[in-house]
């Protein structure tokens, strides 16, 4: 019989991490209102302290959107370098 693991949603794991956070609740009655081990909510909640920094830092966004306008800029250049590439070959022949 194989054991599936679950896998939940960013929001989800949000959700828990900042009731977590509240400590209206202890670990296991947390646990056991969502249905998941304690062990992943105070990984969650460890997480969601860690990256707060990171909500506020506009470096860090602006770099990230540097990141994924550099990806994509490269994804253009190969796919217009394929494209030449053919044009070229089919020109000289």
């Amino acid at each position: 019989m194989g054991n599936k693991r679950k896998t939940h949603s960013p929001q989800f794991k949000a959700k828990v991490a900042l009731a977590a956070i509240q400590n209206e609740e202890t670990a296991a009655q947390l646990a056991s209102r969502f249905g998941v081990h304690p062990t992943m909510i105070s990984t969650w909640k460890r997480q969601i302290l860690d990256g707060a920094a990171d909500i506020f830092d506009k470096s860090h966004r602006s770099r990230k959107q540097a990141d994924t306008q550099t990806a994509e800029l490269y994804r253009q250049i190969g796919q217009l370098k394929v494209e030449n590439d053919f044009l070229a070959r089919k020109l000289s022949s």
